[in-house]
C-alpha cells in the first residue's frame, strides 16, 4: 500500500523507517509548500521529518504534498478559457461573432474559396485554450492571504504497515456499504493483508471482496450464509460487480476454487433449505455461474445441486417475499407481518406499507410484530427506516427515488397518509433501541458544523474526495465569492463537458442561467467554453453572494459530447470562497472547500446545490447525482425544469443527521459540550467534528468525516 493512499484517506503520514539525519531544512519546506495549498503540518509531523537522512526525508516530503495537493485537485494546472476571468469575460454573442470574424479573417488570408465554418467547434479560437497556464498566471496578482482561508492538519501517523492494517480494518468491518472507490481499495487491501482478521464484517459487498481474496489464497470462506454470498464472491473473483446491480461475466474456475464455492452452497442449503428461495430473484446469473462450476462433477455436494436446479426451473423454491407478497394479495396485512418476522429486515423495510394497508386492529399487530424483532435488525436498517418515517409525517404531492448508481428522477406521490397514532409509536420503538446500541461516551464534545450532516447509511451515497459529505449534508458557505469548477481529462476521443448553474427563486422558479450560451445572468459569470482536454480543461463559475438574483444555484455538469464521466481519465467538481478583494489566480488550492470526483453513469451530474435563507446566509447542500440525459448535447435550457423539481424534493426532504444520534446520546445522559477554535479542555473527551483539531488532551477520542460510520451502532 502506497503512503499517498493512507494520507489521502486519513490525513495521517506513516511514520518513516529510514536512518536518523537532519532532515530540518526538507520540513520546513514542506511545510512552507503544505501552507500554500492549505494545509498545515503538526509539530509532531515536522520533527520526524526533520530528525531523517536527508534523502529520505525528501521522499516523504513529496508522499505527503502530492497527496494533499491530488485530494484538493491541485495535482493539475487549471487554466480559465478567458485570460482575465471573472474580469473580461465578454458577451456571449460578441465573442461569437468576433470568433467568426477571426476564421474569416484567416481563411481570407489562406485564400480559401468557401471559408464557412460548420459550427462553432469550427472556429479556431473557439473552445481551446489561447493561452498557456504560465500567461494565466501573470495576469493576475498573487493571492491576498485571509484569516477565511482554509487550514487543514495533517498529522503523524504509525508506520505504514499499522496505518495499512488500520485503515483495512475501518473499511472491512465498517457496518455501512461502501463507495465503489473504497470498495476497490478494500480489494487491494485485502491482498495486503490477508493475514488479518476484522472482528465482524457486517456489510455482505465487503464479506465478498475479502471472501474473493481468500479463495485466491486458498483459505476458507467467511461468514457466508446465504447462497446470494457465494454468488457475489463468484463475482468479486471474476473481476464483475459484487454489488449484483450488473451481470458478471464468470471466469473459469481452478478445481480447487469450484470445491470451495460448492461446498459454501452446500452449507447453506444444508443448514436452512429455505434458503433455496434466494436463488429465484438471480435466477440468470446462478445458471451461468453453474455451467463454470460444473455442479455435477460434485456428487457430495447436493445442496449446491438443488440451487442450480432451482435456478434452471427443475425445483421450485418459494421465497419469504413470495409468500408475503401472496398474503397482501389476500388482503392478509397481519399474516404478511407474520411471515416477514422471518426477515426482520424486510419487515422493517415493510412497515410503510404494512401500515397503510393496515386496519385499526392490524396496525398494533404490524408493530408488535417490528418491536419484537428490533433488537435483529441492523442498526443502519433502523436508522434508515426512521429517516423514511420521519418524511411521512407530511404529505407532499412529489417523491424523489434515488438509486445505489446515484441516479434520481420524480414521480408523483399518491402514497395515502400513515396513521400519526402509528408512525409515532414506530419512531419512539425505533429512537429507544438505537439509545440502547448507541457507545457511551463519558464527555462529548461537538464541532457544531458536523451536527447537519446526514448520517453516512451507504458510502454510494457520496464521491470520494476532500470535505465531501453524504448527500442531504447541509454545510455553511462563508465568503463574499462563491467559485466552483469542473475538471476532467480525456481518456481516448474529444470530450466535452460544460459547466452551468441553473439560476432558481425561493419558489424553485427558473430565473436564468449560465453556461456556454450565456456567460453571465443575475450576477453569475462563467469562464468560457472549453470543447476538448487531451491535457486536461477546467470550467469555473462565480457566484457574488451578495449580489446574486437567485435563491437557489444549482451547479450541473453535461456532457455535450465524448466520454461519460466513468470513462474519463480524470473528472472533478470542487467549490473555493473567497473575499472580493483577495485576488488570486481563477483556482487557488487553499480557497477549496471541497472536491469530489465525478464517476457516475448518467450524462448530467448534479453534485450540489447553494441555498440562500431569509437572512441573506448561504448553504451547500450535498446531492450526488446523476440524471440520464441524453447521449449528446446535453445543456442546462433542456434539463432545467427536471432539474428543478428533482432540487425541490431532495431540499425539502429531512435527513437524519449526526445531530439526532448527538440528541439521542444526550438524553441518555451523555455530557455533551460544544467545540469552538480554542477551546480549552483538560481531560480526555470523544472529539465529534469535521476536521481534527490540534491539541486535543492525549488519550481522546477523535470522530471525523473518514469515521461518521462508527456512530451508527451495529
Amino acid at each position: 500500500m502506497h503512503a499517498r493512499t493512507i494520507i489521502q484517506k486519513t490525513l495521517r503520514v506513516p511514520r518513516g523507517t529510514a536512518a536518523s539525519g537532519d532532515g530540518a531544512a526538507v520540513a520546513r519546506q514542506m511545510d512552507a509548500v503544505l501552507a500554500g495549498v492549505g494545509f498545515k503540518a503538526t509539530r509532531e509531523l515536522l520533527e520526524h521529518v526533520s530528525g531523517m537522512e536527508p534523502g529520505a526525508a525528501i521522499d516523504l516530503a513529496t508522499d505527503v504534498v502530492g497527496a494533499v495537493r491530488a485530494l484538493v485537485g491541485d495535482q493539475a494546472e487549471h487554466n480559465a478559457y478567458f485570460l482575465d476571468f471573472p474580469r473580461g469575460v465578454p458577451d456571449t454573442v460578441e465573442f461569437w461573432v468576433s470568433c467568426l470574424r477571426a476564421a474569416f479573417a484567416a481563411a481570407n488570408a489562406e485564400g480559401l474559396i468557401d471559408p464557412r465554418p460548420a459550427g462553432l467547434l469550427d472556429l479556431p479560437r473557439y473552445g481551446r485554450y489561447q493561452h498557456t497556464y504560465a500567461e494565466l498566471l501573470a495576469a493576475h496578482d498573487e493571492l491576498v492571504g485571509s484569516l477565511a482561508d482554509r487550514v487543514t492538519v495533517v498529522r503523524l501517523g504509525g508506520t505504514l504497515g499499522e496505518e495499512t492494517e488500520a485503515l483495512y480494518r475501518a473499511l472491512a468491518e465498517s457496518v455501512t456499504p461502501l463507495g465503489e472507490a473504497d470498495l476497490g481499495l478494500l480489494a487491494e487491501l485485502a491482498d495486503v493483508c490477508g493475514d488479518v482478521e476484522p472482528a465482524a464484517v457486517p456489510v455482505r459487498e465487503n464479506r465478498a471482496v475479502l471472501n474473493a481474496a481468500r479463495l485466491a489464497a486458498g483459505r476458507p470462506l467467511l461468514a457466508v450464509d446465504t447462497v446470494v454470498d457465494v454468488l457475489r464472491t463468484a463475482c468479486q473473483a471474476s473481476g464483475g460487480d459484487v454489488t449484483l446491480a450488473e451481470p458478471t461475466r464468470f471466469r473459469g474456475f481452478t478445481r480447487r476454487e469450484r470445491r470451495v464455492l460448492l461446498a459454501a452452497l452446500d452449507g447453506v442449503v444444508a443448514g436452512d433449505e429455505g434458503k433455496l428461495g434466494d436463488v429465484a430473484r438471480f435466477a440468470r446469473r446462478f445458471k451461468r455461474l453453474g455451467e463454470r462450476l460444473h455442479p455435477h462433477d460434485y456428487p457430495r455436494f447436493p445442496g449446491a445441486g438443488a440451487v442450480f436446479a432451482v435456478a434452471r426451473g427443475e425445483r421450485t423454491a418459494r421465497s419469504l417475499a413470495g409468500r408475503a407478497e401472496a398474503a397482501f394479495a389476500a388482503h392478509d396485512v397481519a399474516g404478511a407481518a407474520a411471515v416477514l418476522t422471518a426477515a426482520p429486515g424486510m419487515l422493517l423495510r415493510s412497515l410503510d406499507r404494512l401500515l397503510r394497508q393496515a386496519n385499526v386492529a392490524e396496525q398494533d399487530t404490524v408493530l408488535d410484530a417490528a418491536e419484537g424483532v428490533l433488537g435483529s435488525v441492523s442498526g443502519r436498517v433502523l436508522c434508515s427506516v426512521r429517516e423514511h418515517l420521519v418524511n411521512r409525517v407530511e404529505t407532499d404531492t412529489t417523491r424523489v427515488f434515488t438509486t445505489r448508481s446515484r441516479r434520481a428522477w420524480v414521480t408523483e406521490d399518491t402514497r395515502p397518509p400513515l396513521p400519526r397514532t402509528a408512525l409515532t409509536r414506530a419512531c419512539a420503538l425505533i429512537d429507544a433501541e438505537l439509545t440502547a446500541r448507541l457507545p457511551r461516551h463519558e464527555r462529548l464534545m461537538v464541532d457544531p458544523a458536523v451536527l447537519d450532516v446526514a448520517l453516512p447509511l451507504s458510502g454510494k451515497a457520496s464521491e470520494d474526495g476532500f470535505a465531501v459529505l453524504p448527500r442531504g449534508s447541509r454545510g455553511r458557505v462563508d465568503g463574499e465569492v462563491l467559485r466552483f469548477f469542473t475538471y476532467w481529462r480525456q481518456s481516448r476521443v474529444r470530450t466535452d463537458f460544460d459547466l452551468s448553474a441553473l439560476l432558481l427563486d425561493a419558489r424553485f422558479r427558473f430565473l436564468g442561467h449560465v453556461s456556454w450560451t450565456r456567460y453571465q445572468d443575475g450576477g453569475a459569470v462563467y469562464s468560457g467554453d472549453l470543447t476538448e482536454a487531451p491535457d486536461g480543461a477546467t470550467e469555473f463559475i462565480d457566484i457574488p453572494l451578495g449580489g446574486v438574483d437567485a435563491t437557489y444555484v444549482v451547479p450541473q455538469v453535461d456532457i455535450y459530447s465524448g466520454e461519460g464521466f466513468d470513462e474519463v481519465a480524470e473528472s472533478m467538481f470542487g467549490w473555493m470562497t473567497r473575499d472580493h478583494d483577495q485576488a488570486g489566480a481563477p483556482f487557488e488550492a487553499r480557497t477549496v472547500r471541497t472536491r469530489s470526483d465525478l464517476r457516475g453513469t448518467g450524462r448530467v451530474a448534479l453534485p450540489i446545490v447553494f441555498a440562500r435563507d431569509d437572512d441573506g446566509a448561504w448553504t451547500a447542500t450535498w446531492l450526488h447525482l446523476y440524471l440520464s440525459g441524453q447521449p449528446s448535447f446535453n445543456r442546462v435550457e433542456t434539463n432545467h425544469a427536471g432539474t428543478a423539481v428533482l432540487a425541490r424534493g431532495l431540499l425539502r426532504r429531512d435527513y437524519l443527521t449526526v445531530g439526532y444520534l448527538v440528541d439521542l446520546m444526550r438524553a441518555a445522559g451523555t455530557e455533551v459540550t460544544t467545540w469552538e477554535p480554542g477551546t480549552p479542555t483538560d481531560e480526555p473527551v470523544t472529539f465529534l467534528g469535521i476536521h481534527e483539531p490540534e491539541h486535543l488532551p492525549e488519550g481522546s477520542e477523535v470522530i471525523t468525516l473518514d469515521r461518521l460510520n462508527r456512530l451508527i451502532p451495529a
